[in-house]
């Protein structure tokens, strides 16, 4: 079990996280990347970052190459051990899949509180990466706290035929796609749970036409 009481985003040492990035860009070079849609990053305020979610690289790979540090919603099964503790220091954020981790949303809206960013894979775990569906942790997320939302689509992160666990061969192509950052439209009036849905189907309507239009 994960110890909450050492979840503290706020706690991320910038060099830490530098010298993460730059491991993460070491390896990456293993493969020919393309980074694609950076200069329209929001620059400042609080964004929520949407991915689909094929390969185990997809989650360093975005917080390697992002314009801003992005503190993402990991499963937390990967808190184990050295790794665990590398993820808190990191500034990562825990979720237990299995329920509507409020902890974890809480966390990830203080985040946003304080103008950061905050990295989802909506579709909840690693598939195919055509985002068939989503769940409803990022719009709430957006609808909470006025957050921008920046759909990525990354390709080329799972080895053709292979299992969701397995790396590209070396030499493999890969594209990380920032896309237009957009705002959630929620119309005033309506029903908390109707107001979630429809946030829910916005951010899932462009983050599949978003990734989409990079396969």
């Amino acid at each position: 079990m994960t110890d909450r009481r050492e979840l503290d985003p706020a706690i991320a040492s910038d060099r830490l996280m530098g010298a993460t990035a730059r491991a993460v860009r070491g390896v990456l070079r293993l493969y020919r990347l393309s980074v694609l849609g950076r200069a329209s990053f929001p620059a400042s305020g609080p964004v929520v970052l949407v991915a689909n979610h094929s390969g185990v690289l997809d989650g360093p790979l975005v917080a390697a190459v992002a314009p801003r540090t992005p503190h993402f919603l990991v499963k937390q099964e990967l808190y184990a051990g050295r790794v665990g503790r590398l993820l808190l220091r990191l500034g990562q954020i825990p979720v237990d899949r299995t329920t509507g981790d409020r902890q974890a949303l809480a966390s990830a809206r203080t985040v946003l509180d304080a103008g950061g960013v905050v990295g989802v894979f909506p579709e909840g775990t690693r598939g195919t990466g055509e985002v068939a569906a989503v769940q409803q942790g990022a719009a709430w997320l957006v609808l909470q706290t006025g957050a921008q939302v920046v759909p990525v689509a990354c390709v080329g992160t799972r080895a053709p035929g292979r299992g969701a666990g397995s790396l590209p061969r070396p030499g493999a192509r890969m594209v990380v796609a920032f896309g237009d950052p957009f705002s959630v439209e929620a119309p005033a009036g309506v029903p908390g749970r109707e107001r979630l849905r429809l946030a829910t189907s916005q951010i899932h309507e462009h983050l599949r036409e978003h990734v989409a239009a990079h396969r």
